[in-house]
């Protein structure tokens, strides 16, 4: 008897718990209302290294929703832009003064040159809306404790890695390391990030090193150099007369 009433404690005291414990989804959620952006202006700098030789390139890129335009700033780039609206790309070459929309195999390439690729841009919205997720881990990353989360995508959702495993600071809820997969199980690319801040209440990755796996010996790292949260944004900002 004894036996049997320790089992049902047992059983009520693991059912408590697991009732308590947080889910998945509610970590990719609260790391969604870290570093999702509904709106956002954002000054950076993307330093691409290959093979030892470094490149800088400067941007200003706004952000609402599923529309985004950005403009490099830096000497050798100055005027390109990109315009992003839903799931099409165009890019404006200043020195040519033509518009090309992009598409296909066009948006696997690297931006700029860099370990970004088109599509990596591409995607705007929250995580929790593309894949669906597990816990398989809790560990430590850089001596920040760590869920480890695989995240697989939903059926007829349109992105660019099949499968994503994360580690999301415990304490924070952001990500800090990413590896991304093909549907064959072959590694595609490493995100890490090195630097965090806390910006008007919320944890949002300020250094972040991107490294594509199928090429050698290349990295590119993004650095946020401002951002500003739901500015105000011209009605007129994100149309194709934009780019011109």
């Amino acid at each position: 008897m004894k036996k049997i009433i320790t089992l049902l404690i047992l059983s009520i005291f693991i059912l408590s718990a697991s009732a308590f414990a947080i889910t998945a989804e509610e970590v990719i959620q609260k790391r969604d209302d870290n570093e999702y952006l509904q709106s956002a202006r954002v000054e950076a700098t993307m330093v691409i290294n290959n093979s030892g030789r470094e490149l800088e390139k400067k941007m200003i890129s706004l952000s609402e929703g599923d529309k985004a335009l950005v403009e490099f700033t830096n000497p050798m780039d100055r005027g390109t832009k990109y315009l992003k609206r839903e799931d099409n790309l165009w890019m404006f070459f200043p020195d040519a003064e033509d518009v090309v929309k992009l598409s296909g195999h066009m948006l696997e390439r690297g931006m700029m040159g860099s370990d970004f690729s088109y599509k990596d841009m591409m995607e705007s919205q929250k995580f929790t809306e593309l894949y669906k997720f597990e816990i398989i881990a809790e560990e430590e990353y850089k001596g920040r404790p760590c869920y480890k989360i695989e995240a697989i995508k939903e059926e007829g959702a349109e992105v660019s890695y099949y499968r994503r495993v994360t580690w999301i600071d415990k304490e924070r809820f952001i990500g800090l390391k990413e590896e991304l997969y093909a549907e064959s199980g072959k590694l595609l690319k490493e995100v890490i990030v090195e630097e965090t801040e806390e910006i008007q209440g919320r944890w949002y990755p300020i250094v972040t090193v991107m490294e594509n796996k199928l090429r050698e010996d290349t990295s590119t790292t993004f650095i946020v150099d401002s951002i500003q949260f739901n500015p105000e944004i011209p009605e007129d900002t994100f149309t194709l007369e934009s780019l011109q």
